[in-house]
């Protein structure tokens, strides 16, 4: 079940490339869709979450995410798709289950030919925010005042899917637009 949050003005289709950004878990899966020009400046399209039923078998589950993220990718056909990278912390076996909702989200995006780039948490967060050890308050203010709106993306999943797209869209190579270089 995808939930999301649709900007208001919609951007003419030549006006930039789209990028994806997934922010992954079994739970909620964060995403964002931005638009960015020639000068590196974002638009949101949409942002939400994916949520699956902790009642619901693993396979299941990985099943709707990867359901999900393809609608995703038909919907907006994005030139890339940035995805978060696993953290390693302390649990192993959180790490594994992380690893297979990634798995079926870049699968989604293979399956449709689309270039899927991975940043770890630090790196999407020093791009947006400016430090690698930021809040997730402080990225989803930074989403906020990056994309020019009213209030930052709720929940903090949508918000860190926004920040994975962003991340790409800020130091990121973009395929599709000309004149953009790799910073």
């Amino acid at each position: 079940m995808t939930t999301g949050r649709t900007a208001g003005k919609q951007t003419p289709p030549d006006a930039g490339g789209v990028l994806l950004g997934v922010d992954p878990g079994t739970a909620a899966t964060g995403f964002g869709v931005v638009r960015v020009d020639r000068r590196r400046q974002a638009a949101l399209l949409e942002c939400g979450v994916v949520r699956t039923s902790s009642r619901a078998p693993l396979p299941v589950r990985l099943r709707e995410i990867h359901e999900a993220v393809g609608e995703l990718l038909v919907k907006f056909a994005p030139v890339a798709m940035s995805v978060e990278d696993v953290f390693q912390g302390k649990n192993v076996r959180s790490a594994l289950t992380l690893g297979h909702a990634r798995g079926v989200i870049i699968l989604a995006a293979a399956l449709r030919d689309v270039e899927v780039v991975e940043y770890t948490p630090r790196e999407i967060k020093r791009a947006v925010v400016g430090t690698g050890a930021a809040t997730k308050d402080q990225v989803a203010y930074m989403v906020q005042r990056h994309l020019r709106l009213r209030s930052a993306p709720r929940p903090s999943d949508a918000a860190d899917g926004v920040a994975a797209a962003l991340c790409h869209g800020l130091k990121g190579a973009l395929p599709g637009l000309p004149g953009v270089p790799r910073p």
